[in-house]
């Protein structure tokens, strides 16, 4: 099970690096259902949220397709390497802190009144 978790991550990265991501023919129904869970995800302000356990519950109920926790486990890691992914870009070395955009518009009272009413 471990090669096939990290056949299947590795999948995840190379598709979402541009590359053709290959899961293996013993993986496809995973992949399918990461595919399928990955759609529905939610995002907040800073990104994607991981995908809830609950979720995948709820996904395999509802296709009717049973799944054992070994299964489940690699799907989340499959998620994880999906959300590294995601979030590789908003790393920072420690201690820096990213810049507010700062407007290059003088605040005016006719700037105010159109932002607020």
């Amino acid at each position: 099970m471990n090669r096939l978790r990290k056949q299947l991550c590795a999948a995840v990265t190379a598709s979402l690096t541009g590359q053709k991501g290959n899961p293996p023919e013993t993986g496809r129904a995973l992949w399918n259902a990461f595919q399928g869970l990955s759609v529905t995800r939610t995002y907040h302000p800073a990104g994607p949220n991981p995908i809830q356990p609950s979720e995948v519950l709820a996904w395999c109920q509802l296709h009717r397709m049973p799944m054992e926790p070994r299964h489940v486990e690699i799907l989340l890691a499959m998620d994880q390497a999906y959300l590294d992914h995601a979030y590789a870009a908003a790393k920072r070395p420690e201690g820096v802190k990213a810049m507010a955009p700062v407007s290059k518009t003088p605040l005016t009272a006719g700037l105010l009144d159109a932002m607020f009413g």
